[in-house]
């Protein structure tokens, strides 16, 4: 897309939103001309190649679709729908950030939040029933918009989501139907190694460790269990289209009182000078050939 050399800035945000406004409703040029009653789609795309739409041409969309708010519409202030649209939430789209002056590792795919009536963002929850088709619509504004939302304390600020654990391979940290509450990673150069994170590649989504930095789109990630019984599992870096750190969880399952024995037995491996983590590591890269692999 070439922008005019006076505006580029203003140009571009204004075009991103007329695409958002398409694929909110699930659009293309060729239906959307037919909703507009245009006689060609020449103008819809020109608009989608990088021309900046006409005052007339945004009243158009502001007189077909009224719940758009025409402050965020013409200057992009503001959520993209009206306050009387019956609560409904509006959908945007963040694109991925470079940082540090060099070049961002990501998929390069758009993120798409939705935003409740105050303009803040929401934290969508994606439950198990759904994340077979999260991996493949995560970047659908309809797909996403339709997702439970919630606010939570704490998770005000920044984009969040909320994924729902299943399986044991993250136990004893996190559990069979656990919630795990996750900040967005833009820049898979920046994560924090050995930090827990769900992982969304084009075929499943993961809650794994990620021990190491992602510098390239050609690198292997190896994710890691905390379930000393699965053994690590590769995957390519170019099939991950989503990264999300875990900052919290919720769950419903409290722990009972600590196993006087095992912990004993740790205290003792520790007055031997090993360090724990170094052990439950050892532990894992020594689990039988037979131990299932965490998928």
């Amino acid at each position: 897309m070439k922008a005019a050399d006076t505006e580029p800035e203003k140009k571009s945000e204004i075009v991103q939103r007329v695409q958002q406004v398409l694929t909110h409703y699930g659009l293309n040029a060729s239906s959307a001309t037919q909703k507009l009653g245009y006689s060609t789609t020449s103008k819809l795309y020109n608009i989608l190649k990088g021309s900046e739409p006409s005052y007339p041409t945004l009243v158009d969309f502001l007189r077909q679709w009224p719940d758009l708010s025409p402050e965020w519409l013409m200057l992009g202030q503001g959520p993209m729908l009206r306050g009387e649209n019956g609560g409904a939430a509006a959908v945007t789209l963040q694109p991925p950030k470079a940082r540090d002056g060099q070049p961002a590792v990501n998929s390069g795919s758009v993120l798409v939040v939705t935003v409740g009536m105050d303009g803040e963002d929401n934290v969508e929850l994606v439950p198990v029933n759904v994340q077979a088709g999260y991996t493949v619509q995560h970047n659908e504004a309809v797909f996403v918009s339709e997702l439970p939302k919630y606010r939570l304390p704490r998770f005000e600020r920044g984009k969040f989501r909320a994924f729902e654990v299943a399986g044991d391979s993250m136990e004893p940290t996190l559990n069979h139907n656990d919630i795990v509450v996750c900040s967005y990673v833009d820049n898979w150069r920046l994560l924090v190694p050995d930090d827990i994170y769900v992982i969304v590649t084009t075929e499943s989504v993961m809650l794994k460790r990620i021990r190491a930095r992602i510098n390239s789109r050609t690198d292997e990630v190896i994710l890691y269990s905390d379930n000393p019984h699965r053994r690590p599992y590769p995957v390519d870096a170019s099939d991950i289209t989503e990264l999300w750190r875990v900052r919290g969880y919720i769950s419903t399952y409290l722990p009972s009182a600590p196993d006087v024995t095992v912990e004993r037995l740790w205290e003792v491996i520790e007055a031997l000078g090993f360090d724990r983590g170094e052990v439950r590591r050892h532990l894992e890269e020594n689990a039988p050939d037979s131990a299932p692999r965490a998928k």
